[in-house]
This record gives structure tokens, sequence and C-alpha cells, in this order.
């Protein structure tokens, strides 16, 4: 095996250079796309370039070698000396425990949410809660369900609920639960892969906004909207569930996601952008291109020993 069976490994180091760049300058929707796209490639990339390190350092151990009647390779022959398979083979069982884990999870709470939304009487796909705790947020099910607090109700203003309608209910027919599952599926597979995930859901609320302001023909109430519902949701006793609640800090002299949302829908569109998405695209090709020549090389490894 080459030096290509690193390169999956090494590519996630890059990802945070870009993830601001593309979630704040690309058009939500295609940002969504690419964050999600990059973050399953390469945490699966990652994940089969462990299993190819690990597997190439068996077949250099005399006893297996033995076992099975084949020489264990030259040490010249493989850059995965048995201390490195050995460490590949303990990250692969840790990313391989975290990813199912995390589906296991993420069965039983979408399981739930379905069965939350059969239950609840709903009219148009709206359910309205008697809670005095502002909040608002889309519960994917069969068919899903918008669930509103009258808290949020109160504090919208009757012209703004048709905008709080419109972004939950873009989460729901755009499956935006399935962005996120799958960036945080990349991630849960491999750790520095986390600010993929974490931007996937900035870009899938930028989404909902979009929609929103399409529906209603104007952004800047959008705008005031977003605004409006995070401001009451950060008095609020807890912490809402909803998107139009979203909160969170950016980092030293960085703006939260909110001030951010509000400052794009206060600004054009976004349009296409041809040469990021290109860059972006280029990321989890090599990651895969490089997993499979390695995985070649490792074929041939095996051939040449005569294993099948």
């Amino acid at each position: 095996m080459r030096l290509a069976v690193y390169l999956p490994l090494l590519l996630p180091l890059l990802t945070p250079l870009g993830v601001r760049l593309l979630a704040e300058r690309c058009e939500p929707r295609l940002g969504t796309w690419l964050l999600s796209l990059c973050a399953l490639v390469l945490g699966a990339a990652s994940t089969l370039s462990l299993g190819l390190l690990a597997l190439a350092g068996l077949v250099r151990v005399p006893w297996l070698a033995a076992l099975g009647h084949w020489a264990p390779p030259a040490p010249r022959d493989d850059p995965a000396a048995v201390p490195v398979s050995l460490a590949a083979g303990l990250l692969l069982g840790g990313a391989t425990l975290m990813a199912v884990r995390f589906l296991l999870r993420r069965a039983r709470t979408l399981a739930a949410a379905a069965l939350d939304a059969a239950c609840m009487p709903a009219h148009d796909g709206l359910v309205v809660v008697d809670d005095e705790a502002p909040d608002a947020f889309a519960l994917p099910g069969l068919p899903g369900r918008v669930v509103v607090s009258t808290g949020m109700l109160h504090t919208l203003e009757p012209a703004e609920h048709r905008i709080l309608l419109a972004h939950e209910r873009a989460h729901l027919t755009s499956h935006h639960y399935a962005f996120v599952a799958a960036a945080q599926l990349g991630a849960a597979a491999n750790p520095l892969l986390r600010p993929l995930a974490r931007a996937v859901t900035y870009t899938i609320e930028r989404w909902a906004d979009e929609s929103a302001a399409a529906s209603t023909g104007d952004r800047r109430q959008v705008a005031r909207a977003v605004g409006k519902a995070a401001l009451a949701a950060r008095h609020a006793d807890r912490t809402p569930r909803g998107a139009l609640g979203f909160l969170g800090r950016g980092g030293k002299g960085t703006p939260g996601p909110v001030p951010r949302r509000v400052a794009a829908l206060l600004a054009p569109p976004r349009g296409p952008r041809p040469l990021l998405t290109a860059v972006t695209l280029a990321v989890p090709a090599a990651a895969l291109l490089a997993a499979g020549e390695a995985a070649l090389d490792l074929h041939r490894l095996l051939e040449s020993l005569g294993i099948r």
C-alpha cells in the first residue's frame, strides 16, 4: 500500500478552514447539500482508510502468517507498520462504535417523533400547545407536524405567524433532519468533522429563512420575525426546541447564528458559486479516489501473498 491511504485521514484537518466560507457565501440549499455530502463522504473514507491500515498490519503479524500459510511482506513493502496498524485498529473500533451508537439513537429519536406526530391532533399540519414559553419546531413524521406554543404566537404579530409557519414547514418539506443526520453521522465516525455538522445546523436554518422569504416576498419582515423570536426565546426559562428560536454564540469577536441569519436576510439573496462548489466537491472526490487506490493496493498485496 502507498501513502495515499493516509490522505482521507488528513483531509478532514483542512475542512474547518472552508466551513465558514461555504456556510456564509454559498446559497443555503446548495451549502447544505455540499456540507452534508462532505461530512458523510469524508467520514466514510477516513473510516475505510483506518480499516485498510489495520488489515494491512494484520498480514504482517508472523503468527497470523503461519496460520494462513503465507509469508509476511517485508517491512519496506508497506508503510503500515504494526504499531500504526494497531493504532488504526483502535481508532476504527472507536469510529465504528460511535457511528453505530449515533444511528441507534437517531433511529429511536425519529421513531419517537413520528409516534408523537401521529398522536397529535392537528389542523392543516399545525399543532398549538398551551405554553407560555415561546417555542416553535418541526416534528418529522408521516405526516410531520409544526408545533407552536401560545407564547410564540403572542410574541409575534399576526402577519409574522405566516413567516413562522413557512419557516417550520420548510424544515419538513425539505427533509432538513436528514441532512443534519448525515452530517452528524460523518462527525460521529470522525470527530474532526464536527465543524461541518455544526455548519449544517446553521445552513438549514438559512434555507428555511429563504423559503419563508420567498413565500412571503418580504425579506425584511422575515429578518424582523427571526430577531423577535430569538430575543423572546433568550429570555425564556428553558431552551426552545424551535428553529426560529435557534440560539447560539459565535467565537470571540464572532456574531452568533441569529445575527448572521438576520444580516443575510437584510442582504440580497446569495447566488450560485461555481468555483466554490467545484473546490468543495474536489475534497470528497480526492478522499474517495485515495481510499479506492489504497484498497486496490491492499488487494494486490493480498494476492501476492496468496490470500483470497
